[in-house]
């Protein structure tokens, strides 16, 4: 199980470090959100990450230490595949999106509207891999502190997705109204 342990702690490593280096190719912004709505999403998703990965150094008495699932080779093993199978939505996304990518709410410079890939299946992708890879590290952890942190930082998802539609609505107009007729935000047939 440590060994497991190790492995997610790598995988997202691995991930960040790729995920830094990428953010060198994209194209030029022409708009971004304002520093005030990113400041406010960038806050809480450290909140969320803080409480995801507490280890109850923080946190350790209350309702928020108690364990959820079980400490076991099972539950560890899922949290692995459920993080790496969301690592490698998020890489698949990221791919198919191209010099499109920005950690920040922009439009780039001859933006393009993305609907092939991982976007057929959701309209933010990259939200939902990583959801689901923080998913598995907190079922992996195993504890309410973790699952806590999991839902503030799909809080700040969703704050950031709808500064995202917005300016998408704005750049894409009907294109991106028909697109969001037809395709789910972050959960396919459901949000």
């Amino acid at each position: 199980m440590e060994m497991l342990g190790r492995t997610i702690t790598w995988m997202w490593v691995v991930f960040l470090l790729g995920w830094l280096f990428s953010a060198f190719t994209t194209k030029r912004s022409v708009q971004q959100q304002s520093g005030g709505s990113r400041l406010v999403q960038s806050l809480i998703m450290l909140l969320g990450v803080a409480l995801l990965m507490n280890y109850r150094h923080f946190l350790g008495h209350g309702w928020l230490a108690a364990p959820l699932v079980p400490n076991s080779l099972a539950s560890v093993g899922t949290g692995a595949a459920l993080t790496f199978g969301g690592l490698a939505f998020c890489v698949w996304a990221r791919l198919i999106l191209g010099r499109n990518w920005s950690g920040v709410v922009t439009i780039k410079q001859d933006h393009e509207l993305i609907v092939r890939g991982p976007y057929r299946i959701v309209r933010h992708p990259i939200y939902t891999g990583l959801l689901i890879a923080f998913l598995g590290t907190a079922t992996a952890i195993g504890f309410a502190y973790s699952f806590a942190g999991v839902l503030v930082i799909a809080i700040s998802f969703w704050l950031k997705l709808k500064v995202e539609e917005q300016f998408m609505l704005q750049q894409f107009g009907a294109q991106y109204t028909d697109y969001r007729r037809h395709t789910r935000a972050l959960i396919p047939f459901v949000l």
